[in-house]
């Protein structure tokens, strides 16, 4: 006679907590880009006056997409901190904290090139393109914007890997 054993619903629900957790760990092992990034002025290129103090982003894995947090100091001593949580699917999602962006919508060209728009008033305010490096220690982020007498500010932001 064969005794069959029968899983418990505590078992079960176990078994499930494991395996979501393992989908999460392995959605953002999967993501090169997940991690905090450290602003180094020193490789940055930057418009004269423009050029931050400070600035770090992290992103964490945010259930298809990331949560991206940035917090920093201005060129003026102003103290930043905004973030947005989005998919890269190239459709607008909200951003909060920031003045001067309320969206972002954001598409992979390829495995380390992202790219985003983001947009004030359902204008494109920034354009970024961000390249992660092929050791994915680094992150350089070139922005194309306009200053407000309309002249065109770009700058070329270059993060390391925290």
């Amino acid at each position: 006679m064969q005794t069959r054993i029968r899983p418990t619903p505590l078992f079960v629900v176990s078994l499930g907590l494991v395996l979501a957790l393992a989908g999460t760990a392995l959605a953002q092992s999967s993501n090169p880009r997940i991690g905090t990034w450290k602003l180094n002025l020193a490789k940055s290129t930057y418009a004269a006056g423009t050029a931050p103090k400070s600035a770090t982003f992290t992103v964490v894995a945010a259930g298809a997409g990331v949560k991206v947090t940035v917090d920093g100091v201005n060129a003026d001593g102003t103290v930043s901190h905004w973030m947005y949580t989005a998919n890269y699917d190239g459709k607008d999602y909200p951003v909060t904290g920031n003045p001067n962006r309320e969206t972002v919508a954001s598409t992979l060209a390829d495995a380390n090139t992202l790219k985003s728009i983001y947009k004030k008033g359902g204008k494109a305010a920034v354009t970024q393109t961000s390249v992660l490096s092929s050791d994915g220690k680094t992150i350089t982020i070139t922005s194309t914007s306009t200053d407000a007498k309309g002249q065109p500010v770009n700058s070329v932001a270059v993060y390391d890997r925290q």
